[in-house]
């Protein structure tokens, strides 16, 4: 049943939830925390935490997705990123991290406006072929008709295509839109996609046979959708009803599986447990990894949309350094705030709920407050 809410006497909307306003419950049964496992699967590619971090400048570069890659999850890069546009950015990224917070989104414009060098592309996707990790990379829809040849070309293992909101029915007076289903049907390697944010449209991006989709629509930290298009789907209600539409694909494909990964608003260590329970297989994670010492923002976090050159709908922000990337996916937790080991925070969740599989965590009780 829908829940609408009369807001005036023409419209009516459905009264949706946010992770903040639903908490999971414990049941009759507990486990011991070192019987709980974190492993999952996508496509091929066996992972030990169903964490993926972000593609955004802040939060990986090719030697932190190196790292994250070695610690059993999986580091996306930003193929439009500074590391597709510079040989070493590492001056720049500083420069964005220490600039004025009044003049940084017109500096920003400037260090992004150089343009993606192809061959840059190919490099940064075997440095990570060669350190034996996972090789993942993201485009965005627009730029994925230009780039994708010499992406697979460079020997992606996983490849991305994220963006703000990703449509199976684009309609385009001025340009040829990508097809989907045609480019992941011709493609050799398993294509991940979104955001998207309700069933029909994650239906119709599985539909394309995409490995997965992401859920999320102007939830993270750095972006402000809510502020500058009036647009924002709770999450909790975003992945449980993105789950629904695997479990009717499901049905309809005869047992295909198409994983749900969350993205965005998953700050702290709570909202992935609860992203987790309301349906999701695997976590995108931007905000949490930006607050390690070792990530590339210096203790700031922005994506691409705070350099957008004619609408930015984002903005840096700070988000301090806070430990360690191994210590804030692995502790010892330093405060009671969530935003260090992530992954013992989740695996006591799931013992205190009685849960040793991520899938079976899912038909976890959640309650809300609302």
């Amino acid at each position: 049943m829908l829940n609408e809410i009369e807001i005036g006497r023409n419209k009516r909307g459905r009264r949706t939830y946010s992770l903040d306003e639903v908490a999971v419950v414990p049941s009759r049964r507990t486990r011991d925390p070192e019987d709980v496992s974190l492993s999952w699967q996508v496509d091929a590619y066996n992972f030990d935490i169903p964490l993926f971090a972000a593609p955004m400048d802040s939060v990986m570069s090719p030697d932190t997705a190196i790292q994250l890659g070695r610690f059993g999850g999986l580091g996306v890069l930003d193929l439009e990123g500074l590391w597709t546009r510079y040989q070493d950015p590492t001056s720049l990224l500083r420069e964005i991290a220490e600039f004025d917070r009044a003049d940084v989104t017109r500096r920003m414009r400037e260090i992004y406006s150089a343009p993606i060098q192809p061959e840059l592309i190919r490099e940064r996707i075997q440095q990570l072929r060669d350190a034996g990790v996972v090789a993942a990379g993201s485009l965005s829809p627009q730029r994925t008709q230009e780039y994708w040849k010499h992406v697979v070309d460079a020997g992606v293992d996983l490849f991305f295509i994220r963006g703000t909101t990703v449509s199976a029915e684009h309609v385009s007076g001025n340009r040829e839109p990508l097809n989907l289903k045609r480019f992941i049907y011709e493609l050799d390697v398993p294509v991940i996609v979104g955001g998207c944010a309700t069933y029909s449209a994650a239906l119709h991006l599985m539909r394309t046979g995409a490995a997965g989709v992401l859920v999320g629509f102007g939830g993270g930290a750095s972006q402000t959708t809510w502020e500058t298009l009036g647009i924002s789907v709770p999450l909790a209600t975003a992945v449980a009803d993105v789950a629904a539409a695997r479990r009717d694909y499901m049905d309809e494909s005869g047992g295909r599986y198409v994983h749900v990964i969350a993205d965005g608003g998953l700050g702290r260590s709570g909202d992935l447990v609860k992203a987790l329970a309301c349906g999701a297989d695997g976590l995108m994670v931007g905000a949490a990894l930006a607050r390690a010492t070792d990530a590339p923002g210096g203790g700031f976090h922005w994506g691409s949309e705070a350099h957008h050159p004619t609408l930015p709908r984002g903005h840096r922000v700070e988000v301090g350094r806070v430990a360690p990337l191994e210590q804030i996916l692995f502790g010892p937790g330093l405060e009671a705030d969530g935003t260090t080991n992530l992954m013992g925070a989740l695996r006591h969740a799931m013992a205190t709920t009685g849960y040793t599989e991520l899938k079976d965590f899912q038909r976890v009780e959640v309650v809300t407050s609302a």
